[in-house]
């Protein structure tokens, strides 16, 4: 009867005692699968602590109903509390999350673009985009058009830089008895009397006295161009300044 006492007494004490005795633990630490390294393993309860090694493991110091928390960085805390099934395994596996990745703050700021329309600058764009596109345009064989071949158009760019000394025309004309209408046609009044220097009144006489040039017959001949007759006429307009000029 006695010996029954003491083994049943035995029976109701052990868990107790057996809380109460603190042993060494083992286990592992894992996320997804992955064995990790360098995880803090802490006995809150004692204040105790290790690392897990290369494999993932760790030894402890612990007892029933110990807290021990696992932490290392980029991973979520996870803390678990020992139970007698914990001791007597001794394997515990400990499975911790990795934290999701943060995103950092973006932050936006309303900028107002206040957008102006420049229609001459737009002009202006436009004209020297034509200028680009006929620069890079072969020239058709057999038509003399102003332009070298694979070249650029030097009349295009001859009205960019005078700003508007060209008259605009449909069709030049080629007869060599009209050079004065012909120059009137090509150019207007403001480049004479500013790229030439010539007084409005002295425009039809020195138009005459170039007409009588045999020179001025080729500058208006199909193979010519306007860059060519602009500069017989800045030519002669020396020549007539020399011989009207005062004594």
């Amino acid at each position: 009867m006695k010996l029954k006492l003491l083994l049943l007494l035995f029976a109701c004490t052990s868990p107790f005692l057996y809380s109460q005795t603190h042993q060494l633990i083992r286990g592992k630490v894992m996320s997804d699968n992955f064995l990790l390294q360098n995880v803090d393993v802490i006995n809150k309860n004692t204040q105790t602590g290790t690392k897990t090694d290369e494999r993932g493991e760790f030894i402890l110091s612990a007892s029933v109903n110990d807290s021990i928390l696992f932490y290392v960085k980029d991973y979520n805390l996870k803390g678990i509390k020992l139970s007698l099934e914990d001791l007597k395994t001794n394997n515990i596996i400990v499975r911790i999350d990795k934290k999701p990745e943060e995103l950092n703050e973006v932050v936006i700021h309303r900028v107002d673009i206040d957008w102006k329309f420049d229609e001459k600058l737009e002009r202006q764009k436009r004209k020297e985009a034509e200028v680009l596109k006929k620069a890079r345009a072969l020239k058709v064989q057999g038509v003399n058009n102003g332009t070298i071949e694979n070249g650029m158009d030097f009349v295009e760019i001859g009205k960019m830089l005078f700003g508007g000394l060209f008259k605009d025309k449909k069709e030049k004309a080629v007869n060599p008895e009209e050079f004065k209408e012909v120059a009137k046609t090509s150019f207007n009044e403001k480049f004479y009397t500013e790229t030439l220097k010539l007084q409005k009144e002295e425009i039809e006489p020195f138009l005459s006295f170039c007409n009588f040039d045999p020179e001025s017959k080729k500058t208006i001949s199909e193979n010519s161009n306007d860059l060519i007759l602009m500069d017989f006429l800045y030519k002669k307009s020396l020549e007539f300044k020399k011989i009207h000029a005062p004594e």
